[in-house]
């Protein structure tokens, strides 16, 4: 899906200019396109094996986001943002592995014998179910990062939300069991600023190994 680049600002840029914005201006709506090209990006993200451990549910419209308002404990957030992103991890990505590779070794850029090596390594590693637990959050919320920067790209705001009851979103949005929500981030356009923060240095986040 092609995104257009005109006014595209460069990595650090965008970084630095992403904010949780917790108040939207409710009036401005969001196209279901420039979802999709969002979710995209935050598709391309990392993940062990490439398994691509996510799954997202975009809620949006009045009724939809009023549903998840009092799941979110009411936040006012959920429905004035033009819609809200529930990030899902995948507890059975290993379900994934053919999907991953068998077109890579149809197109020659890998071996059967390497894809069959891996599938055993995928096989094993589930069979652990916390490791499908712990793999689940950690590589949807590397795509839920990439979806909120590349929101911030495309001039929209976001905020990530941790604050909701998982099991009343499961049941009221029937979300199968094999996926566990990880986040809510609501995007939209800012009503008010971010609040204000700061960052602690650099040598307070970071420890230094040469030798």
């Amino acid at each position: 899906m092609a995104t257009n680049v005109t006014n595209v600002k460069d990595v650090f840029t965008v970084i630095n200019e992403r904010s949780s914005v917790r108040k939207y201006n409710p009036s401005i709506e969001i196209s279901e396109n420039e979802l999709k090209e969002m979710i995209e990006a935050a598709g391309k993200a990392p993940s062990a094996w490439n398994l691509q451990h996510w799954h997202f549910v975009v809620i949006k419209g009045d009724k939809a986001q009023n549903r998840l308002l009092p799941i979110a404990y009411n936040q006012q957030q959920i429905v004035e943002a033009s819609a809200v992103i529930a990030v899902l991890g995948d507890l059975e990505a290993n379900k994934n592995t053919d999907a991953v590779y068998n077109p890579l070794v149809e197109a020659g850029y890998m071996t059967a014998e390497i894809k069959e090596t891996l599938a055993k390594q995928i096989a094993g590693a589930y069979e652990n179910h916390q490791y499908a637990r712990d793999a689940a959050f950690s590589n949807a919320s590397l795509a839920a990062m990439q979806l909120m920067l590349a929101a911030k790209a495309k001039g929209w705001d976001t905020c990530p939300i941790g604050g909701f009851n998982a099991e009343q979103f499961v049941n009221e949005f029937h979300i199968p069991k094999r996926y566990v929500p990880v986040m809510l981030i609501t995007i939209g356009k800012a009503a008010a600023p971010a609040h204000k923060s700061t960052r602690l240095p650099i040598e307070a986040i970071t420890t230094w190994i040469e030798n």
